[in-house]
């Protein structure tokens, strides 16, 4: 029929639905962003003291990355069934099993990029007076930077797609319009909600480089004179 609305011939492009559903879209959008953001960053907060305690000693890198390994080896559905009786059917039983997943990525990029750390520039930062907070902090972690944030950039896209499997408990953001229009064949809202999917996870990705670059200004060519980072002060020292 001429003129026939793309809902009711349920077309898989369909501008009607994106500004029929707007605030649904954008809701969805939200809560996908704030799970995602939730669990990359507390995933981060537990992989660094995990990364540290694995460069500590071999009797405890093997049962960190063991475990960690293990953790992202376990079927989503099996690992929320596990954390349901602790969290019930909550947003913080996503975020925790998300979280979980993060780990193996973060601690091994984290770790990978402490132990690429010159043992001249410790050596040089010791020489200067640096205690090992201090030498962690404004030298080693610093230093590390590029392969920490490939990690959270890795760490991220997945969570993003992750996400999507927490509509089987009700909070998965974009994956409950994805689920939700599989099972009413409804096309516009699958291929929509799969698209925004794959957008958030292109701009998170651009918007972690951005953010890369910007924490780790040594790794450019810098143009004129400016403040050296401590950083930069041991690496002139070696």
């Amino acid at each position: 029929m001429a003129g026939q609305s793309c809902l009711v011939a349920n077309d898989w492009v369909c501008g009607e639905y994106v500004r029929s559903r707007s605030q649904e879209l954008i809701d969805a959008t939200v809560e996908h962003i704030g799970i995602t953001a939730a669990s990359v960053l507390i995933g981060l907060a537990v992989a660094l003291p995990l990364a540290l305690l694995a460069r500590s000693g071999r009797r405890f890198a093997g049962p960190v990355l063991g475990l960690t390994t293990a953790l992202y080896s376990l079927p989503s559905l099996a690992m929320f069934s596990l954390l349901l009786p602790v969290f019930g059917l909550s947003v913080a039983l996503v975020v925790t099993g998300l979280v979980l997943y993060s780990l193996t990525v973060l601690v091994r990029n984290i770790l990978a990029g402490l132990e690429a750390v010159p043992d001249d520039a410790r050596e040089a930062a010791r020489g200067m007076g640096y205690g090992p907070w201090r030498l962690l902090w404004e030298v080693e972690l610093p230093l590390a930077l590029p392969a920490l944030m490939a990690g959270v950039r890795i760490a991220t896209v997945s969570t993003v797609a992750l996400t999507t499997v927490g509509a089987i408990v009700d909070y998965g953001g974009l994956g409950g319009l994805i689920m939700s229009g599989l099972r009413t064949d409804f096309k516009a809202q699958v291929l929509t909600a799969s698209v925004l999917c794959v957008l958030l996870a292109v701009v998170a990705d651009l918007l972690l480089l951005a953010l890369q670059r910007w924490l780790t200004p040594w790794t450019r060519i810098r143009r004129g004179r400016a403040r050296r980072t401590p950083v930069e002060k041991v690496a002139q020292a070696v």
